[in-house]
């Protein structure tokens, strides 16, 4: 079920992303506060710090993410994330793997603009779906490998653009909450940072 879940994710995120990124290519310019005008997807490395239970110590997950936004006027657009995260221990004999799926409203503003190494910053407010699996959930009788929340993310970031269509995201910073049973308040809170590569079309 993971791997389908995975799989469809994928697919309905690169199906709107890549169409979205051949909208705003050609997008003539009309006269409407709200017209698209641009389209960003970036592919970053990431690291999440959570923890296991409350008082119950923190760990570090290591991964990666698709993120996509389509830009309307005045820096008011929409997002969509997508992130896998693993991690190789949070007790004895325990693992995790979490894959999240998120959406939302996002502000971008652009500094500097019409300069080669123009600057963006953006802030967002997200909200979906994760899944984890590889670990220990407690349940009514028992344990189990597999658990789902919701989860939301609030956070931001910094792009510096290298050309006029690809830049470096310096760095994203988002508060990551979800849901999983953990035999305590069944809540985790994630510090999540993100670097990486960020394809930029449109004005």
């Amino acid at each position: 079920m993971r791997n389908a879940f995975l799989a469809s994710t994928v697919l309905i995120a690169a199906f709107i992303l890549g169409g979205a990124m051949a909208v705003a290519q050609d997008q003539q310019p009309k006269a409407s506060r709200f017209q698209l005008t641009s389209a960003d997807l970036a592919v970053t490395y990431t690291t999440e710090r959570s923890n296991v239970t409350l008082g119950g110590g923190d760990f570090w997950l290591q991964g990666g993410s698709i993120d996509g936004a389509l830009t309307l006027g005045r820096g008011i657009g929409l997002a969509t994330n997508i992130t896998g995260d693993f991690t190789s221990r949070i007790g004895p004999g325990v693992g995790l793997v979490e894959l999240s799926a998120l959406a939302g409203p996002r502000y971008t503003r652009r500094l500097a603009s019409g300069s080669k190494h123009e600057t963006r910053v953006f802030g967002e407010l997200l909200a979906g779906a994760v899944r984890a699996s590889d670990s220990s959930f407690p349940k009514a009788s028992g344990f189990d490998a597999r658990a789902g929340s919701f989860a939301y993310q609030a956070g931001g970031g910094l792009d510096i653009s290298i050309s006029k269509h690809l830049a470096i995201r310096a760095i994203e910073a988002d508060y990551v909450r979800s849901y999983l049973p953990n035999n305590g308040t069944n809540t985790q809170s994630h510090l999540r940072l993100a670097f990486g590569l960020c394809l930029h079309s449109g004005k």
